[in-house]
């Protein structure tokens, strides 16, 4: 007997049984879809139908049929990709636009019962160019949302995450708000075994590349001419992490980059250089260690510490790696391998 299509308005959960069991499970009711507008179907479907054919390929056993402002999908993932437009339409009606990439995200986020609706509209603040800088994934939502709530906040987990350019972000929004009179940058000096002994210049010139990328965020965020207005009135700092002994940083928005890279001696002594109505931000990825003698100060870090108030990790994972998909293809490899390697050893 067939069963009666199920109607989906955007913004509610689709009636009846959700299947997020994906291929094999057992077919699902159709599902109709009601769009309102005929600008939201046009932004649905991308130009020359082009973002609905990425669901189509992406829930290769379903069918999905376009009629006016309805869309109907049958199939044994009907329900999914029911809910994934349904998301898409609120997206488009709170004033995201969508393109590929939003899409595939919001693919890969249903496929895991996650609400793109409520991540991907999360704005921090706009850059120079008035471009909004949000949240990618829920494990970033959560990341900034700690990073709002906490006196301490650390950021760990691979390449990709975004877990400096988020703090920076952070950091630049605290003090547009005026809620700290400055924003403090540093990481320790060590990079990928390098002696920075044989680099040429003082250590700030040495140190100089590796802050770059920190350097980079700030530009894309405030523009290269009001980044250096601001580091000329001291409003933003950028130091190697040997330059923050002895002081006691208040009113600052602190971020430590590559803190893998910082031993415990280090660490120590940065956390306690924090002083009122500051905020700081510990960033990190345990797969890049290359401080000398191998102990980071991250190490054993989050157990010391667990039950101290105004403190939280955040752990990011490949699913949070917002660079080209065969970055995160990469660092799964990556994860595999040290998984098997670890068991090798036992």
């Amino acid at each position: 007997m067939t069963q009666p299509p199920t109607s989906v308005e955007p913004g509610s959960a689709p009636q009846g049984p959700v299947d997020l069991t994906g291929p094999g499970a057992e077919p699902s009711p159709p599902v109709k879809i009601n769009v309102p507008g005929n600008h939201l179907m046009a932004a649905l479907l991308g130009p020359r139908d082009e973002l609905l054919r990425l669901v189509e390929a992406a829930f290769a056993n379903t069918t999905v049929h376009v009629r006016g402002n309805e869309i109907t999908v049958t199939g044994a993932d009907a329900a999914m990709v029911a809910r994934v437009f349904e998301e898409l339409v609120v997206l488009l009606q709170q004033g995201h636009p969508l393109e590929s990439r939003t899409v595939t995200r919001a693919i890969d986020m249903v496929r895991v019962n996650e609400r793109p609706s409520e991540v991907l509209t999360t704005q921090i603040l706009r850059t120079s160019k008035g471009v909004p800088i949000r949240p990618k994934s829920t494990g970033q939502k959560r990341y900034v949302e700690a990073i709002a709530k906490n006196v301490i906040t650390f950021g760990i987990g691979p390449a990709g995450t975004g877990k400096s350019w988020l703090a920076v972000a952070m950091a630049v929004q605290a003090f547009q708000a005026k809620r700290v009179d400055r924003i403090i940058l540093t990481r320790p000096a060590v990079e990928a075994g390098e002696r920075l002994g044989f680099l040429p210049g003082d250590l700030m010139a040495k140190v100089d590349p590796y802050l770059r990328p920190l350097y980079d965020a700030l530009y894309d965020m405030v523009d290269t001419d009001g980044t250096q207005k601001l580091l000329e009135k001291g409003n933003v700092e950028v130091a190697p992490l040997a330059f923050m002994r002895g002081r006691t940083l208040n009113n600052s928005f602190i971020i430590l980059d590559e803190a893998q890279n910082t031993t415990p001696e280090q660490m120590k002594m940065f956390l306690t250089r924090i002083g009122f109505g500051s905020r700081a931000v510990i960033t990190g990825d345990r797969s890049q260690v290359d401080v000398p003698g191998g102990r980071s100060g991250l190490d054993g870090l989050e157990d010391l510490l667990e039950h101290i108030d105004g403190l939280d990790f955040v752990h990011l994972t490949s699913r949070d790696v917002v660079r080209h998909r065969i970055v995160q293809d990469i660092v799964e490899a990556y994860d595999r391998a040290s998984v098997v390697d670890v068991n090798k050893r036992r």
